[in-house]
């Protein structure tokens, strides 16, 4: 497992990979920081989003989890930059209910790269589990122009 670190608009960041796919991004400073071809492309490419540079991440990412905790990232994975979903859309496409999809938003283990901020309740933001909880969601979420009646 390999950790490179940055500072960003929502705090800092730290990514994580194995063998070449980027596993996870956590809001804390990496333990041993080191700079393989993935993290150093993920710094570049989380840096052109932050600077709203980039919309759309092209990076090989691998979600460890049950089926259904992948099942729920690739639907957040697919949902473009600016747009939502709530996690009632979600649970529809992939058979769960939307308590079961909202817990899989909350464990989603690569914020920001798979855009669960993108996530909403059916009358509310719903919750973020990132950087400063819903503050951090919101600030996302008007860096993208999304959800603009409710923030």
């Amino acid at each position: 497992m390999a950790e490179l670190s940055f500072s960003t608009p929502v705090g800092d960041l730290t990514v994580i990979s194995e063998e070449g796919a980027i596993t996870g991004v956590a809001w804390r400073r990496a333990r041993d920081p080191q700079e393989t071809p993935e993290l150093l492309e993920a710094r570049v490419q989380l840096e052109a989003y932050f600077d709203g540079r980039l919309t759309e991440f092209d990076l090989p990412f691998e979600v460890k989890g049950s089926k259904a905790q992948k099942e729920v990232c690739a639907q957040m994975a697919a949902i473009p930059f600016g747009e939502t979903l709530t996690y009632g859309d979600i649970a529809a496409r992939v058979g769960l209910p939307a308590q079961a999809v909202g817990a899989a938003c909350g464990g989603n283990p690569i914020p920001v790269i798979i855009p669960c901020h993108r996530v909403l309740g059916a009358t509310s933001l719903g919750g973020f589990s990132g950087g400063v909880g819903i503050d951090t969601k919101v600030w996302l979420l008007r860096h993208e122009g999304a959800a603009g009646l409710l923030i």
